[in-house]
């Protein structure tokens, strides 16, 4: 038997985004809608395994409803533009998966999915409707099923003619004749006044239909009931109408187009990892996958067993091959140099004994062209090999150029500037468990094409970057940093592991304490960390009211918690006991996982990522080192000096992205705070309220700060009513209050825009640039998206340019004074060192000063800065 799933896209989609909390991924890109969409369509497809599907959307704002009624759906709020931005990457998931996608002017998705359901039925198929909206329940038939999301996005209720009768005592038909009755608020349909649903069922359990309900007014009980019946006919009628799904939408194709059952995994996992849905990637694991070689053109090379000098000219193209993600642990597979006395591959052990290749790699005089320079200078530091003199980095030129592209390998360069003749590494080495190292002759092959295809890009990556008023940006910044941080993470971190352990043990008491305290208000032992058993305590046993279920039970998420935190003593003690085991296992563990064999931790910096420019850390990752609790600042107190009687001494800018905003802005109340060393929120405040400071409140200054920080997220009235657990009217309002106290920062906003709109693209203060072609899309979604993108991504890349530059700077002034202090760790807006004890005060003076003058603004830069035993204590 063919079963037909019928999805209302625009339906699941509200319901995923409501569902749950704000999420994006590291391009700022908001998710949480289609996050919520994923898991419904993955759990839909497990548990039905449909031979056909389709989604529906509405396409646009206007249908033939309106004709009839001026005002249907007249009462919605506007769609967050942090939804409308996600309904483009829902689209692209389903062509992902292979699954028709339908949208028709004129017409609601209701129209779609009740017309093809319909088809489906009299062709004998099963079909499945998924919704939120009850009107699809009129649709129910010994073939068709609605299945209904409640609370959340995994809660369903399925409906056949048994189940409405059961609940309703009418007949799907019926459906209409309530909505006609009734109303609905959701969709501004009238109906009768002063009639529920409770009233509606009454009057057709005994009279059948609208039309019999008002021919038979004088038989109906109550005065006031027949008077509203009597003055409302013509609008009763018109209700039934518009409640009505129209089941002959033009749709010429056959229902065998909705064919279902292959989909395009690759597609798939690319948008996986670029909306960074990590915890889907397993479901399609692509090991299996043989990826076909392409056929390139021959290169000449030798393989040496000798080095001699004229085999490193200068300039020469350099590839040192690690293959590993985590290149502090990987092998260097061999070598590669290209020049213009040809091409040749080094295997690692004749490059390490090589008095001529380690001169020649440390000789800052000897030009390196090389294709990823951390990477290089970390694997060859592990090796204790110094690699200087790198004047160019393909990587970053490629990153830089093209900040937007899903991948900086070196086969997707060479394909994109049109010298494709690398094979990816998957195709060389296997992915996954099928990842071996080849033979000689095919490793030396792939090694040397990379740095062939270095050698012959240079020159005309270059001249792109000269071109675009960027090659200050790559020469001056982001190549020398490159270097830092490479530097930055073969020193590592080191970490008092016994402190670790205790924290840890420490954790496991109190965790201990805190389950006998949860067992007491329960009234008996159950395994907190277990949803359904925790489930059955709160809402069976203790009576709490349940706010949402899933496929297994009751949900006890965070967000669910949290709204029933004041109902009963119990869930703050287990909220407390889900973060204190979060910290011990994710922060503690896992930092004792991977500190090494002499305690220290190597992240690394991902500087080729994020579009804005910001620096982010992973294997481990410390830039998210849990600081909102107490027990999870301690954490730092394991972050220690690596050098006996040495200190860590922190530097952190002071709101740099809103003196950035002003300084851009231009705008003279912002820039007078700054100058004048105001609290930024409280000045913020006290414009938008029109009060002076001696009258601002704590709620004022809240609401100040998240419309001050809220604004350079490119924050929306839904956005900051999440924020502020205010209403979406009453965050409109204060947005605009806060506009009209800083005019220039909306010419700002509107400016960049238009100007981008123009160009094609934003810029940075240090000539940063990210694309943004969406913003003449004809598709409302994506040009929204491009138009926040537009306001923020100057601000947001200039603040992470700045501290760039101020590494680099103080890179250098530890150099040039012959220091002995360094730079651990970038936090985003933060700096990590550690300092001997006799430069402490020195560092004290020197780091804010390089820190303040790293670029000249319309307002000073601020540092705060302290010196302490542990990361901990330097605060």
């Amino acid at each position: 038997m063919k079963k037909l799933i019928l999805i209302d896209g625009n339906s699941i989609a509200y319901r995923a985004f409501f569902a749950l909390p704000l999420l994006n991924n590291n391009k700022g890109v908001y998710t949480n809608a289609v996050y919520g969409f994923t898991t419904m369509l993955l759990k839909i497809i497990e548990e039905e395994q449909p031979t056909h599907m389709m989604v529906a959307f509405d396409a646009g704002k206007t249908t033939f409803r309106h004709k009839t009624y001026g005002e249907y759906k007249g009462g919605r709020q506007k769609t967050p533009p942090e939804l409308s931005e996600q309904f483009s990457l829902i689209r692209e998931l389903l062509d992902a998966f292979c699954i028709t996608r339908f949208e028709m002017d004129n017409y609601e998705a209701d129209d779609i999915i009740g017309t093809l359901a319909k088809k489906a039925e009299k062709e004998d198929w099963n079909v499945k409707i998924y919704s939120g909206d009850k009107d699809l329940l009129q649709l129910v038939s010994d073939k068709v099923t609605v299945a209904l999301t409640k609370k959340g996005i995994t809660n369903i209720e399925a409906f056949d003619e048994k189940a409405i009768d059961e609940k309703y005592g009418i007949s799907p038909l019926q459906i209409i004749d309530m909505k006609g009755l009734m109303g609905d608020s959701s969709d501004n349909i009238p109906g009768v006044p002063g009639i529920g649903e409770k009233t509606a069922l009454k009057l057709l359990k005994e009279f059948g239909t609208v039309e019999t309900v008002l021919e038979s007014i004088d038989k109906i009980s109550g005065k006031k009931m027949k008077e509203k019946l009597e003055e409302n006919k013509e609008q009763a009628m018109m209700s039934k109408e518009l409640a009505t799904i129209y089941l002959e939408v033009p749709y010429d194709s056959n229902l065998e187009d909705f064919s279902f059952g292959h989909y395009d995994k690759k597609k798939i996992v690319s948008l996986f990892k670029e909306l960074d849905f990590s915890s889907l990637i397993s479901k399609f694991d692509e090991d299996g996958e043989t990826l076909e070689k392409e056929e390139f053109d021959d290169v000449k090379f030798e393989i040496i067993d000798d080095i001699k000098a004229e085999y490193l000219m200068n300039p020469s193209a350099l590839v040192v091959e690690v293959i590993e993600e985590n290149y502090h642990k990987g092998d260097i597979l061999g070598m590669a140099v290209t020049n213009e006395a040809g091409h040749f591959y080094i295997p690692t052990e004749v490059a390490l004994k090589s008095d001529i290749f380690l001169e020649w790699a440390k000789d800052e005089t000897k030009e390196k062209w090389v294709l990823d320079a951390k990477r290089s200078v970390v694997a060859l530091g592990w090796k204790n090999v110094l690699l200087d003199g790198v004047t160019f980095d393909l990587l970053m030129a490629s990153y830089i150029l093209d900040p937007s592209a899903s991948s900086h390998e070196v086969s997707d360069i060479s394909k994109r500037k049109g010298k494709g003749q690398v094979q990816e590494d998957d195709v060389v080495y296997g992915k996954g468990a099928k990842r071996s190292i080849p033979e000689l002759d095919e490793l030396a092959d792939h090694i040397v094409r990379k740095a062939d295809t270095v050698f012959k890009l240079k020159e005309s990556l270059e001249a792109e970057l000269k071109e675009n008023e960027q090659l200050e940006l790559f020469k001056e910044l982001e190549m020398p940093l490159s270097i830092v941080l490479g530097r930055m993470e073969t020193t590592g971190v080191k970490i008092d592991t016994e402190q670790l352990k205790q924290m840890g043990a420490d954790l496991e008491k109190r965790l201990i304490v805190l389950e006998q305290h949860i067992h007491q208000h329960a009234g008996l032992k159950f395994n907190i960390n277990s949803p359904k058993q925790l489930g059955e305590v709160l809402f069976e046993k203790l009576g709490l009211p349940p706010i949402k279920k899933t496929k297994t039970g009751y949900s006890t998420s965070a967000d669910v918690l949290e709204k029933l935190a004041d109902d009963h003593e119990i869930i703050q003690h287990i909220l407390h006991y889900r973060q204190l085991g979060k910290l011990n296992s994710t922060y503690i563990e896992g930092l004792l996982k991977v500190t090494s064999e002499k305690n220290r931790i190597h992240t690394r910096f991902n500087q080729a990522l994020a579009q804005t420019g910001r620096l982010s850390s992973i294997d481990p990752n410390l830039q998210n080192i849990p600081i909102r609790l107490e027990e999870g600042r301690k954490i730092r107190k394991a972050f220690i000096p690596s050098e006996s009687g040495w200190k860590i001494l922190a530097a952190d800018y002071s709101q740099i992205e809103l003196r950035v905003l002003a300084h851009i802005a231009n705008d003279a109340k912002l820039i007078e705070a700054f100058q004048e060393d105001m609290d930024i929120h409280t000045k913020t405040a006290m414009d938008v309220f029109h009060v002076k400071a001696d009258e601002v409140t704590s709620n004022m200054r809240r609401s100040a700060k998240a419309v001050n920080f809220g604004i350079v997220y490119g924050i929306s009235d839904y956005g900051l009513s999440q924020s502020l657990n205010i209403t979406r009217k009453e965050a409109a309002e204060f947005i605009e209050r806060y506009l009209k106290s800083y005019p220039s920062v909306k010419d700002y906003m509107e400016d960049s825009v238009s100007q981008a709109r123009e160009s094609g693209f934003v810029s940075t203060l240090l000539h940063r640039r990210r694309y943004l072609p969406d913003l003449t899309s004809s598709n409302f979604n994506k040009r929204s998206f491009a138009e926040r993108t537009a306001m923020n991504t100057p601000i947001q890349g200039s603040a992470a340019d700045i501290i760039k530059k101020a590494m680099i700077d103080m890179a250098k002034r530890l150099e040039d004074e012959q220091l002995e202090s360094r730079m651990l760790i970038q936090v985003h807006d933060e700096l990590i060192f550690e300092v001997p004890e006799k430069e402490v005060d020195k560092m004290l003076k020197i780091v804010p000063e390089v820190m303040e003058q790293a670029v000249s603004l319309k307002v000073p830069l601020k540092v705060d800065v302290s010196a302490g035993e542990t990361w901990y204590d330097a605060k």
